[in-house]
C-alpha cells in the first residue's frame, strides 16, 4: 500500500481553499431588489459556516435534505456550501415547474427546510399546504423585507436565521461518498427522477471540469453562470470556481440580453455558461445596439444542442470561442467538451468549422460508446450512429427513492440519446432517441435540420418534428419563428436546404408559428410542438388531401 495521507474528498475543502488561498477574489450578484452586492470568498466562507451552525440550532439530522427555490446570488452560493458541508443534503428545485410538479418533488424528497427568494413567495403560497415534510421555511432576504400580511407559519429571514450564529464552526469530516447534493431530472415524461450527488462524485466533477481541455477555470477568470444554479448544480460553476479562485458573477433574475450584456462589461467577465436560448437573446441585443464584447474569451454552451449560426456569431463576429458541451442531470452534468487537439488545429478552417459543431471529447473520468438495437457496439467513425451509453465517476449508480430497478445495463448508463464517435473520440449528438425521424427505413437527425435552418437570416427559432406518411412512415417539417420584421417564406426556406443534406432529407413543409413552447431548462419540447394548433391544423390538411387522392 501506498504512504500517503488520506483526506475526504469534501465539499467544505473547497470553500476553505477558496478562503484560505484567494479569500480576496470577488463575489458579485446583482440581487434581485436590482442592486449589486459585493463580497469576497473570505465573507463567503464566514457566512456558509453560520449557515451550518443555523442548521445545527435546529438539530436537522445528517443527510436531511434542504430545499432551495432561488436565483443565482452570494445568499444561495452560501446554502451550497453550508448545507453540504455541515452534512446535510442540498437539493435545488426548479422554479418553473408547475406548483404541482414541485409539490411532487419535495414531498419525494423529503424535504425538511425549504429556503426561497422572495420573488418566489407566491409559488411557495400555492405549495405550502400541501408540502407535508417541510418543517422550516426561510426567505432569502432582510427582515425588513418579510411581508407584513405572509401566512406561511414560522416564516423567518435568512438575515435573522444566520445572523446570530457563530462563524468559528468546524467543518465536520465524514465519508466522501456520502450525499451532497440532490437534483431532478427534467420529467417530460412522467414524474421527474431524483439524481443523488455524493461529495466525492462532485469533486471530481469540479477537478474534470477545471481541466485545460474542459473549461479551463483559473484563478485569473471573471465567471459568470448564466446557467441556473437550480439547474444540475449550474454545471458545477461554484465549486470550481471555489476550487480554482475564480471571481464570481451572479446576474440574479435578470437574464434579458441587456442585462447579462451590462454585467458582463461592468465586472470584466471572461467565461460564461449558458443554454442557447439566453444566449440567443444576448446575441439580438449586440445586433440590434451594434455592440461588441470587450472581456469576453469564451463560453460553454449546453442543455441543448448550440446552433452552428450561433457559434460562428460568437467566434467570428465577436472573437469568443465556443466550447460545445454535453451532459445530462444523471452525468453531474458534464460528460464531454469540444476543445481541439493540436492535430485538429492543423486542419482545414471549414473542418475545424464543423468540428466546433460536436459535442467534443470524453473528460477523464467518463466513458462513452455506442451502441446497435442488439447492444453491441459500434465503430467510431464519426458516420455511425447509436445509442450513447456512458460510464465514469461522476455518472448515476440508481435514482434516488425509485422504484425501478437500476437503469445501468452491464455497468453503463444508457442516455437515452443517439450519436457519432469519429476516430479522434469527438461526440456528436444526431438526436435523442424519441426525436429521431425514420423514413423509408432510413434515419433523418431532427437535430440537423433544426440547425439548417437557424442558419437562415431570417429564422429565430427552429423545431423539427416527425409527422405520418402513409408511403414512408414518417417525414420530417420544420416548425419556425421567423425575426421580427423578417420577411420569409415556405419556398425560401426549403430553397436553403438544397446542397446541404441529401434531397429525400429535405423537410416537406414548413410551419410557422409566433413561439416554440420551452421547458423548465429552455429546451424545446417537441412533444409540445406537435400539440400545437398550428402543426395539428396542418396535419389533418395533409391527412385530408391524401384521403381525397385515394
Amino acid at each position: 500500500m501506498g504512504l500517503m495521507q488520506q483526506s475526504p474528498l469534501l465539499i467544505s475543502s473547497l470553500l476553505d481553499h477558496a478562503e484560505r488561498h484567494h479569500g480576496d477574489s470577488e463575489i458579485v450578484s446583482r440581487r434581485i431588489e436590482g442592486d449589486i452586492h459585493r463580497y469576497h470568498w473570505r465573507d463567503a466562507s464566514r457566512r456558509a459556516r453560520q449557515v451550518a451552525e443555523a442548521l445545527n440550532a435546529w438539530q436537522l439530522p445528517l443527510s436531511a435534505r434542504v430545499a432551495t427555490l432561488a436565483w443565482n446570488g452570494y445568499r444561495h452560493l452560501e446554502l451550497y456550501f453550508g448545507v453540504s458541508g455541515s452534512g446535510r443534503v442540498l437539493h435545488t428545485i426548479n422554479p418553473r415547474l408547475h406548483p404541482d410538479q414541485i409539490t411532487w418533488i419535495v414531498n419525494h424528497a423529503s424535504d425538511q427546510v425549504l429556503c426561497f427568494d422572495l420573488t418566489f413567495l407566491p409559488l411557495v403560497h400555492a405549495i405550502y399546504e400541501k408540502c407535508k415534510t417541510v418543517r422550516h421555511y426561510v426567505a432569502l432576504c432582510d427582515r425588513n423585507q418579510l411581508p407584513a400580511d405572509c401566512t406561511i407559519e414560522g416564516l423567518i429571514s435568512y438575515e435573522d436565521w444566520i445572523g446570530n450564529q457563530s462563524a468559528s464552526y468546524h467543518w465536520p469530516q465524514f465519508d466522501e461518498n456520502a450525499a451532497s447534493s440532490l437534483c431532478y431530472t427534467s420529467g417530460t415524461t412522467g414524474n421527474p427522477k431524483a439524481v443523488m450527488y455524493s461529495h466525492r462524485s462532485t469533486l471530481l466533477h469540479a477537478y474534470g471540469a477545471a481541466l485545460p481541455d474542459s473549461m479551463a477555470l483559473s484563478a485569473r477568470d471573471s465567471v459568470l453562470p448564466v446557467v441556473p444554479m437550480f439547474h444540475v448544480n449550474a454545471w458545477g460553476l461554484p465549486y470550481t470556481a471555489a476550487l480554482t479562485g475564480s471571481k464570481l458573477v451572479f446576474p440574479g433574475n435578470a437574464l434579458d440580453g441587456q442585462s447579462v450584456y451590462q454585467l458582463m462589461e461592468q465586472e470584466a467577465v471572461t467565461f460564461a455558461a449558458g443554454v442557447p436560448t439566453v444566449w440567443q437573446l444576448l446575441l439580438n441585443h449586440l445586433e440590434r445596439e451594434g455592440l461588441r464584447f470587450s472581456s469576453l474569451k469564451r463560453t460553454v454552451i449546453g442543455g441543448a444542442a448550440c446552433p452552428p449560426a450561433m457559434i460562428d456569431t460568437f467566434y467570428e463576429q465577436h472573437g469568443v470561442e465556443v466550447i460545445h458541451a454535453w451532459g445530462m442531470t444523471e452525468t453531474s452534468p458534464l460528460g464531454s467538451l469540444c476543445t481541439p487537439k493540436n492535430k485538429t488545429l492543423m486542419r482545414a478552417t471549414n473542418e475545424q468549422v464543423k468540428l466546433r459543431c460536436k459535442q467534443g471529447r470524453a473528460l477523464f473520468g467518463v466513458d462513452f460508446k455506442i451502441v446497435d438495437d442488439d447492444g453491441c457496439e459500434l465503430q467510431w467513425d464519426g458516420k455511425t450512429f447509436g445509442d450513447l451509453y456512458v460510464k465514469g465517476s461522476w455518472v448515476i449508480r440508481e435514482y434516488f427513492e425509485a422504484e425501478d430497478q437500476s437503469p445501468l445495463v452491464d455497468g453503463w448508463f444508457p442516455t437515452g440519446d443517439v450519436a457519432t464517435i469519429d476516430a479522434d473520440g469527438y461526440l456528436q449528438i444526431t438526436d435523442r432517441s424519441k426525436d429521431v425521424i425514420k423514413s423509408g427505413g432510413e434515419w433523418i437527425s431532427s437535430i440537423e435540420i433544426e440547425n439548417i435552418a437557424m442558419a437562415h437570416p431570417s429564422v429565430q427559432s427552429a423545431a423539427c418534428i416527425a409527422v405520418k406518411h402513409p408511403k414512408w412512415d414518417e417525414r420530417p417539417i420544420v416548425v419556425v419563428v421567423g425575426k421580427p420584421e423578417a420577411t420569409l417564406d415556405r419556398n425560401q426556406l426549403l430553397q436553403f436546404f438544397e446542397g446541404k443534406v441529401a434531397k429525400w432529407q429535405i423537410p416537406d413543409d414548413v410551419v410557422f408559428v409566433k413561439s416554440i413552447p420551452l421547458g423548465a431548462t429552455g429546451k424545446m419540447l417537441k412533444a409540445k410542438v406537435r400539440e400545437m394548433s398550428e402543426v395539428l391544423a396542418y396535419c389533418k390538411r395533409v391527412e385530408a388531401s391524401l384521403e381525397s387522392k385515394i
